[in-house]
């Protein structure tokens, strides 16, 4: 932590989170306990239930390495997000810390390819809860699962985020036993004289080489970008200063110790060539082992889809209203009940774009350009952190070393680097509609001022 420094100049709304331009404030409702569980629930997603096997395809049986990498690179990022959001503790996330320090056409920017990122991820996670893992219980068609799925989540959320959070920790709950689960499993199977531990020390596959350990660590950054979500409830928390520190890298770590675990069960317990064809890895585990009925690992895989819905779709929601009050967005979406004081204009919007996403059957191609455009936006926090540095504020907040946000720059770069040509075709057209969206919202923000 850095003591309290000279007050800046810049206005008082930006710098103590409080809203500006009339813009209601939201409820501070989150404690420590609270945002803990609110970031492990988003890190340990549904991600990690299909992840290992396409770790395992590019990576070969050291899974566990590029698990861990992957949570040494997300360490550096999240030191920055800490920094910016205790110092900045406002809905927006990204895109209000691009805006301070690169002004509204890079806040646009950020905020458009997060925004894109969420709601896509809601779409594919809407369309995952109505695919094999709900067919174990009934068949339903897609389009009516989806729909109701995402008003259930919609209504949730507008519910308030207390209510969203306490929902979130009985599911993390689900989803860590699972985790655990399976860990068990793996290590009952090694006992009892069956796996291989020696797939452990295999560096990448047969078309990879050594190398795939770069390309499994781009998919294995995308399981803990989850982080990214809690700095948009960093407003509604009650000690920010305090409290996001302690949850963030708590959370982190403790999801690193439960990849790792998996990654190293996962890969002792199940030919490394089995784990890359299947679409629903930990259940091979689970199959190796024996004695766990498949609709029971069907209703917790079930719970993670849905937890990691309702917490990118509480992001995208708060995302949509700090980009609204920072004037990037329609004003409409500032909007918030008067009771519950939750954004329901936001939520609204957002839940009708993922929806309209999930009837397409497109999310599954887009899904694949949510690493570049987080990269993106990782990249922009982590140099915004050094910008920022211009603005002491008089909040005492977190302070991250010098070399940490440069690190963590340096390291987007890097995995940028692993990212298929085609990807980069899809990635490079949202972020084109970014930039032609950004320059009208700054164009149209610098006439509003005039």
């Amino acid at each position: 932590m850095t003591p309290p420094t000279t007050p800046s100049t810049p206005s008082t709304a930006e710098t103590d989170g409080t809203p500006h331009s009339g813009a209601p404030a939201l409820k501070k409702a989150l404690t420590t306990p609270l945002l803990y569980f609110f970031i492990l629930g988003d890190v340990l997603g549904a991600g990690v239930y299909v992840l290992v096997g396409q770790i395992a395809a590019e990576s070969g049986g050291a899974v566990w390495l590029p698990l861990l990498l992957a949570l040494l690179l997300s360490l550096l990022t999240a030191a920055s997000y800490a920094e910016l959001a205790t110092k900045y503790p406002r809905a927006g996330g990204a895109s209000h810390y691009a805006t301070l320090a690169y002004g509204p056409f890079t806040g646009f920017l950020a905020g458009f390819c997060m925004l894109a990122a969420g709601i896509v991820s809601v779409a594919a996670l809407a369309r995952g809860f109505a695919g094999d893992y709900l067919a174990v219980f009934v068949s339903l068609p897609v389009v009516l699962v989806a729909a109701v799925f995402l008003c259930a989540l919609a209504l949730l959320n507008a519910r308030g985020i207390s209510e969203s959070t306490r929902a979130n920790v009985a599911a993390t709950v689900v989803e860590v036993g699972g985790l655990l689960l399976v860990v068990g499993l793996g290590v009952w199977l090694f006992l009892r004289g069956d796996g291989d531990p020696g797939r452990l020390v295999h560096l990448g596959t047969g078309h990879t080489g050594a190398a795939g350990v770069l390309g499994g660590t781009v998919l294995a950054y995308y399981s803990f970008v989850g982080f990214e979500t809690s700095v948009n409830v960093a407003e509604e928390t009650r000690d920010p200063r305090r409290s996001y520190p302690r949850a963030l890298f708590g959370a982190l770590v403790t999801a690193g110790a439960v990849y790792v675990l998996v990654g190293v069960v996962a890969s002792a317990a199940v030919p490394t060539a089995t784990l890359a064809r299947s679409s629903g890895p930990l259940l091979e585990v689970v199959k190796e082992a024996g004695g766990v009925p498949p609709k029971v690992f069907g209703a917790i895989a079930l719970v993670a889809v849905a937890n990691g819905a309702l917490l990118t779709g509480i992001m995208s929601s708060r995302l949509a209203y700090g980009m609204a009050r920072d004037g990037l967005l329609p004003r409409f979406l500032t909007r918030v009940l008067p009771g519950r004081r939750t954004p329901w204009a936001s939520i609204a919007a957002t839940t009708v774009l993922a929806f309209l996403l999930a009837l397409t059957g497109d999310v599954a191609s887009l899904a694949s350009t949510l690493v570049l455009l987080l990269l993106v936006v990782f990249f922009i926090v982590n140099t915004a952190v050094l910008v920022q540095r211009r603005d002491r504020s008089d909040r005492p907040h977190f302070r991250a070393y010098t070399a940490v946000p440069v690190l963590g720059a340096a390291s987007c770069v890097a995995l940028a680097t692993q990212i298929e040509a085609e990807v980069w075709a899809r990635g490079l057209a949202v972020i084109a509609v970014g930039v032609v969206l950004g320059a009208v919202a700054a164009r149209h923000r610098r006439r509003a001022s005039s």
